[in-house]
């Protein structure tokens, strides 16, 4: 079977799998803090963490099966899946960030500075833009 998929689809599956031990063992850290905290509950983004880290595995498995689908070029799919996994593998690490410094329960309060404002842009852009693409080559291979 492996070897009907693609390069891409391939690579696209086993990032998911990397998300999903990355969020097994943020699991492991949010376990630890539930144990050793007084109200038995890990800092939110610890918790935020492991939970993003999850959805973004079953994520990144849809976006496989996209790019399986898609009829487009293999460097259009590949580069759509890298934006997404860029975005996210940099929301799983500033949620993490937050919670190993334990600096915030809210990082968008007080109202972030442009650094982060234009970071959150990107990310709408890529993530929206990247699934969008990658559709659309879904659309294109079924009715073109």
């Amino acid at each position: 079977m492996i070897d009907q998929l693609d390069t891409v689809t391939i690579g696209t599956i086993v990032a998911a799998g990397l998300l999903l031990a990355l969020a097994m063992a943020l699991g492991v850290w949010k376990y630890g803090q539930i144990l050793s905290s007084a109200n038995g509950q890990a800092h939110v983004y610890v918790d935020i963490a492991h939970r993003a880290a999850l959805m973004y595995a079953f994520a990144t498995l849809i976006l496989a099966a996209l790019v399986s689908l898609s009829g487009w070029p293999a460097w259009v799919n590949a580069a759509c899946v890298v934006v997404e996994l860029f975005f996210f593998v940099g929301a799983i690490g500033s949620y993490a960030l937050h919670g190993a410094l334990r600096d915030t329960s809210n990082q968008f309060h007080p109202r972030p500075g442009g650094a982060v404002r234009g970071f959150m842009l990107a990310l709408i852009v890529g993530e929206v833009g990247g699934v969008l693409v990658l559709v659309a080559g879904v659309v294109w291979a079924w009715v073109g």
